[in-house]
């Protein structure tokens, strides 16, 4: 099997839940600030999964988490277009994401 095939596997197999946490856990190792709603049922719609904060970088981020064959609701889209429109930071991150190493690598600022 090749390395792609591997991590497409991988990937797939990764519920979005296994996926936040695997960020929040590296985010806080970077020294990321994490804010998550850990119960988004009393809270506005769509509002992004993560906010990262990081003081050194002077840098946030907001993410939006979904599974591979996730879909963005309505709420999340309008949130995720306002956030880009005002010039932040804001992306949908996937396993496929975390397998590839870009979430890594944007944490890092690279």
């Amino acid at each position: 099997m090749k390395l792609d095939e591997y991590r497409a596997l991988q990937a797939k197999a990764m519920s979005e839940r296994q996926l936040q946490e695997l960020i929040i856990s590296l985010a806080e190792r970077m020294g990321w600030l994490v804010y998550h709603v850990y119960d988004s049922r009393r809270s506005q719609p769509g509002f992004p999964d993560l906010v990262l904060v990081h003081p050194r970088q002077r840098r946030i981020l907001w993410r939006e988490l979904k599974s591979e064959t996730g879909t963005a609701t309505a709420e999340q889209k309008a949130w995720i277009s306002a956030l880009s429109l005002v010039g932040a930071d804001v992306d949908v991150w996937r396993p496929r994401d975390w397998v590839s190493g870009r979430i890594e690598r944007e944490l890092r600022g690279q």
